[in-house]
């Protein structure tokens, strides 16, 4: 192991992967960590230290992995690149950003996997790893050629915020990607109830005068795809549940051993369809703000470990697809830099131990996508987030780095600031820094 050594010292260690919860230190060297404990640098700083970093007692964990993040790159570049969206990700702690393939052309052939990883490696602070689709152009029809895909870089395989439908045509692409131990990622909608709606069916819908999008649409499509699961053998991701229903489905599943996870989008545990208010089309998101039964029954979900992941769905929309009426609006919204201080809100709240919410973000979707990263041991890559957990600040759309600013959050007081974010080894966002810098 050899290159520039760095010392992160008076820090609190936090690794789910682990369960550390201890005061102590880290070494850097190069691009993964060479040491840590609560014991390192006990007998004083060693020679050939580059750096020293001072951690004033705050916490310093793995950087975060979003496994679920639209960053419209190509096609959509006036609603989000690859780099802003880098940007946005180092100042929120995320080091990995998992791209869904939903851009202009899709990600559905080796060329353009390749061109994602490209201009990853040109642009982005931070890494990034590219889904495919799981069918051509999404269309739901034709499967792609997943195990190529794989072999140029692709870690999953997804149809976006489209579901796959057909029941025969996701039966084959589970079958298929078990020859190569892929992942297959689900938009858990049924599309034929959902296609006018334009949030929640329940009260506040019908208050509104607005076409609901029924709970139920979630649970059928979670329970079939379950049943496909359990024939083929095939590993299965459901993306976001948002439906106490669906939860309770996947968590009966998981007992029968079947090779499934899922996920949950902030907005679905931080904010309920009141939050719509008077047609907020920035409250306008998928899988859609449900009722408070069931926001609560998320939270649940992720305290008992149901729900494995916590994932952004960042979901940049530019401000002519959100100025209109409600029915017409785009769904999503941007959450890169929102998705941390929301989930140390179950945390702050008395809902989820600390390392359970950080384990959502950082050894949950690496267990599940197989990488490397989202742990702190000798010899994984040096991916770090130094956490100030208490700090209070107040989401500013203004100040949001990603290129658009549809964020449902606009105003809200949140605690959990992020003060210096490591990848491979090299800092790509400090906060003091770059305050300083635009004083």
């Amino acid at each position: 192991m050899t290159g520039r050594r760095t010392a992160y010292t008076n820090v609190r260690l936090l690794d789910p992967a682990s369960g550390l919860d201890a005061r102590g230190a880290l070494l850097t060297e190069g691009d993964a960590i060479a040491e840590l404990g609560p014991r390192l640098f006990a007998g004083g700083m060693p020679s050939g230290i580059d750096e020293v970093v001072d951690g004033h007692g705050l916490a310093l964990a793995p950087g975060l992995i979003d496994m679920h993040a639209s960053l419209r790159e190509p096609g959509f570049e006036h609603q989000e690149t690859i780099a802003t969206a880098a940007r946005a990700a180092a100042a929120g702690g995320v080091t990995t950003i998992v791209a869904t393939p939903d851009t202009d052309p899709a990600i559905d052939n080796v060329a353009l996997v390749e061109f994602v990883a490209r201009r990853a490696r040109e642009t982005a602070a931070v890494r990034i790893l590219p889904m495919g689709c799981t069918t051509t152009g999404r269309d739901g029809e034709r499967m792609t050629e997943m195990g190529l895909m794989a072999e140029a870089g692709a870690v999953a395989f997804t149809d976006g915020d489209r579901p796959v439908a057909d029941a025969l045509v996701m039966r084959r692409a589970l079958s298929y990607a078990t020859a190569f131990d892929l992942l297959i990622v689900q938009h858990v909608e049924e599309p034929s109830l959902v296609r006018d709606g334009a949030m929640n069916e329940g009260e506040v819908a019908m208050r509104l005068g607005l076409p609901g999008m029924p709970a139920a649409a979630e649970t059928i499509m979670v329970e079939r795809d379950l049943r496909l699961v359990a024939l083929t053998g095939g590993r299965w991701h459901a993306a976001s549940l948002s439906t106490a229903a669906a939860i309770d489905a996947v968590r009966q599943a998981k007992r029968s051993g079947l090779s499934i996870s899922c996920g949950a989008a902030p907005h679905n545990f931080a904010l309920n369809d009141g939050d719509v208010g008077e047609y907020r089309t920035f409250a306008k998101v998928r899988p859609p703000l449900r009722g408070e039964a069931d926001r609560q029954a998320v939270v649940a979900g992720i305290a008992d470990g149901t729900i494995d992941v916590i994932a952004s769905r960042h979901a940049p929309r530019d401000a002519e697809s959100k100025r209109l009426p409600f029915v017409q609006a785009a769904f999503g919204a941007v959450a890169l830099e929102t998705m941390l201080p929301l989930a140390l809100g179950l945390w702050q709240a008395g809902n989820v131990p600390l390392l359970r919410v950080l384990e959502t973000m950082t050894a949950g979707p690496a267990r599940i996508l197989k990488l490397p990263q989202g742990r702190l041991a000798a010899g994984a890559p040096a991916d770090l987030i130094l956490v100030d957990l208490e700090a209070p600040w107040r989401v500013d759309e203004r100040r949001l780095r990603s290129k658009s600013k549809n964020t449902p959050y606009e105003g809200r007081l949140v605690q959990g600031r992020v003060e210096r974010t490591v990848v491979a080894g090299r800092t790509v966002y400090d906060r003091t820094a770059e305050e300083t810098r635009h004083a």
